[in-house]
C-alpha cells in the first residue's frame, strides 16, 4: 500500500473512532510503520479531522521528518514497535469504558478483564495493567516496553489502553473489542456471570 494510501486510512479510521465515541476532543494517536519509518498523528490533533497530508513522518531512527509534530506520547508507540518486530500499527485511545476498568481498586494487574467473549480471547488475550504514570513521560514508555515483548495490548492506569497489530486495521478492531469488553465486564459487575473456561480460552488461542 502506498504512504498516500495508509494516510488516507489513518484520516479514515480515526475519524470512525471519533464519531463513535471511542475518543474524544483530542485524546488519542494512532501509527503506523512504512518502509522508511513510522506515521503518527501529529501532538494536539484530534481524530475526528484529520488532514491526510500534515500527518507526522518519523524516519526508521524516530526523528521527526516532515508533517505535523508527532503526538507526545510517541514514545508509547516506539517501545511497542521495539519489542514486537512484527508490529505494523498501535493504536491508543482514551476510551471511556476501558479508562474506568483501568481506574478499580479491585482489579488483577497481571490480566486486567476476565475473558468475557471469545473475540476478546483471541483479539487481546491477557491483558496487564501499567502502574500510573505522567503521559508522555519516558517512564512510562519503559513501562510499556517491559510488558510488550509478551503482551500486544497493555492497559494504562487512569489513562487507556495501547494495542498493537499487525495492520492498522488489526490494530483498531482489537482496540474496539478490547473497548467491547470493559463496557460488558462493567455491565457484569456485582452480578453472576459465566465466563469462558480455561480450556475454552486455551481452544480459542489455538485459533
Amino acid at each position: 500500500m502506498s504512504e498516500t494510501r495508509v494516510r488516507d486510512e489513518i484520516a479514515r479510521l480515526a475519524r470512525s473512532m471519533f464519531e463513535r465515541g471511542l475518543t474524544f476532543g483530542s485524546s488519542g494517536n494512532i501509527s503506523v510503520r512504512v518502509d522508511d519509518g513510522w506515521l503518527m498523528t501529529p501532538t494536539g490533533s484530534t481524530l475526528g479531522d484529520l488532514d491526510p497530508a500534515r500527518i507526522s513522518k518519523l524516519d526508521d531512527a524516530g526523528r521527526h521528518v516532515s508533517g505535523d509534530a508527532p503526538t507526545r506520547e510517541s514514545f508509547l508507540h516506539a517501545a511497542m514497535y521495539e519489542e514486537r518486530p512484527k508490529t505494523g500499527a498501535v493504536v491508543h485511545l482514551h476510551s471511556t469504558h476501558s479508562v474506568a476498568v483501568s481506574c478499580l481498586d479491585d482489579i488483577d494487574p497481571a490480566d486486567v478483564l476476565p475473558p468475557i467473549t471469545a473475540y476478546y480471547a483471541m483479539k487481546i488475550g491477557t491483558l496487564p495493567l501499567i502502574p500510573f504514570l505522567p503521559p508522555g513521560s519516558l517512564d512510562l514508555a519503559q513501562a510499556v516496553r517491559e510488558m510488550a515483548s509478551k503482551h500486544h495490548a497493555v492497559l494504562l492506569a487512569n489513562h487507556g489502553p495501547v494495542v498493537g497489530g499487525t495492520s492498522l486495521r488489526d490494530a483498531v478492531y482489537a482496540t474496539e473489542e478490547l473497548e467491547q469488553a470493559a463496557h460488558l465486564f462493567l455491565l457484569l459487575r456485582g452480578m453472576k456471570t459465566r465466563y469462558l473456561t480455561a480450556e475454552q480460552v486455551a481452544e480459542l488461542r489455538k485459533l
